[in-house]
């Protein structure tokens, strides 16, 4: 029996759990969940949409929200802002 791995943008079908989805990887803070998080998102929203919006190729985006991606704040930005959300800071 082949299992087909799981890919978390097969069930990012509404904003709720998109947002929730996105919250969780940001409140864990590892900066690969947190890229892995926003390519998942892209991808269940359009990765060509996004990499339109940001400028950037859909190879770069796949490259830099990879598990071995190191995306540029920049980069990450640009992609947060392409899908609609912003970064707050609040105190712990």
């Amino acid at each position: 029996m082949d299992v087909k791995p799981f890919d978390p943008a097969e069930v990012l079908n509404s904003e709720e759990r998109i947002t929730e989805y996105l919250r969780e990887a940001f409140e864990d803070g590892d900066p690969a969940l947190i890229a892995i998080a926003l390519g998942a998102v892209a991808r269940a929203r359009s990765i060509a949409d996004v990499a339109q919006e940001t400028g950037l190729t859909r190879e770069a985006l796949y490259k830099a929200l990879s598990p071995k991606g190191n995306p540029r704040l920049s980069t990450l930005m640009a992609v947060i802002k392409a899908l609609g959300y912003q970064l707050s800071i609040e105190a712990r």
